[in-house]
C-alpha cells in the first residue's frame, strides 16, 4: 500500500514539477529563461568586476594620502604610485599640460589650461569607472517585464488547455500558470539584485570621484604656484607664520600721550 502511494507522489511531483512546467513551455518559454540567465550572470560579473576595480582606485587614495605629498616634486611622488594608477594618471596629464603650455603660440591662461586638462583626466577615469552601470540599469528596469513576458503566455497556454478540455481541471492549469509563476519570480530575482548592484556602484564612483576631485585641485595648486602650495604630509606640521613685530605709536598733540600697541 505504502508503495503505491509513493508511486503516486512521484508521479505527481513529475506531472507538476519545475521541469515538467517548463517543458510545456516550449521554446519561448526556454528562450525567456535563458535571457534571464544571461541577465542574471551578466549582472554579477560586473557586480564583482567594479567592486575590485572601486577597491582599487580607493586603496590608492589611502596611500596617496599618506606618502605622495612627503615628496621632494610631483616628478618624485608619481614615481612612487603604481604604472596604472588614477592617482598616477591625474599627475602626469597635470605634468604634461604644464609643458605643453609652454609652447603655445596662442596666449591661453595657465590656471585655465591647467584645469581644463586635469578635469578631462578626471573625466575620463570616472567614465571607465561607470562602464558597465547602464547595463544594470538596463537589466533592472527591463527583467521584470521579460519575466511578464513568460508570465502572460504562461496563462494564454492555461486558457488555451481549458478551453480544450472544456472544464478548468487541475491537470490542464496546473503546468502553465506554475511556469507563468516561475517567470514573474525569476524576473524578480534578477532586477532586484541589478538595481542594488547600480544604486552601491554608484555611490561608491561618486565618492571615489570627490577624492579624485580633490587630488587634481591639489595638483593644480601645486603646479600653479610653482610648489609652493601643497598640502601637507600626515605626520608632518604645519609651518606656523611668523608673528608680526608690535608696533608701538604715541597719539600725537598732548604730552605723554597714551602708547597703543598694533
Amino acid at each position: 500500500m505504502s508503495t503505491i502511494i509513493l508511486t503516486a507522489g512521484a508521479s505527481a511531483a513529475d506531472n507538476f514539477g519545475f521541469l515538467n512546467a517548463m517543458k510545456q513551455g516550449g521554446p519561448v518559454t526556454w528562450t525567456t529563461a535563458a535571457i534571464l540567465t544571461i541577465f542574471l550572470f551578466f549582472t554579477l560579473y560586473i557586480l564583482f568586476t567594479k567592486i575590485f576595480e572601486q577597491q582599487k582606485i580607493i586603496n590608492q587614495g589611502r596611500r596617496v594620502r599618506a606618502t605622495f605629498w612627503a615628496s621632494n616634486s610631483l616628478r618624485e611622488g608619481a614615481a612612487k604610485l603604481e604604472k596604472n594608477s588614477a592617482y598616477k594618471q591625474i599627475v602626469d596629464d597635470g605634468i604634461e599640460a604644464q609643458e605643453q603650455h609652454s609652447r603655445l603660440t596662442d596666449p591661453v591662461e595657465a590656471h585655465d589650461w591647467l584645469h581644463g586638462s586635469l578635469a578631462r583626466s578626471e573625466a575620463i577615469i570616472n567614465s571607465q569607472l561607470g562602464g558597465g552601470l547602464a547595463f544594470l540599469a538596463t537589466v533592472g528596469a527591463t527583467a521584470p517585464f521579460v519575466g511578464l513576458f513568460g508570465t502572460v503566455l504562461g496563462i494564454y497556454r492555461a486558457l488555451i488547455g481549458i478551453g480544450q478540455a472544456g472544464q478548468a481541471s487541475i491537470d490542464k492549469v496546473a503546468g502553465p500558470v506554475g511556469e507563468s509563476l516561475i517567470m514573474t519570480a525569476f524576473g524578480l530575482v534578477v532586477a532586484v539584485p541589478a538595481v542594488l548592484a547600480f544604486n552601491w556602484l554608484q555611490r561608491r564612483n561618486k565618492a571615489i570621484a570627490e577624492h579624485l576631485s580633490a587630488f587634481s585641485n591639489d595638483v593644480l595648486g601645486y603646479l600653479a604656484s610653482n610648489g609652493a602650495v601643497r598640502p601637507h604630509a600626515p605626520g608632518k606640521k604645519a609651518p606656523v607664520a611668523a608673528a608680526k613685530p608690535a608696533v608701538t605709536t604715541t597719539t600725537a598733540g598732548q604730552a605723554g600721550g597714551v602708547q597703543t600697541r598694533v
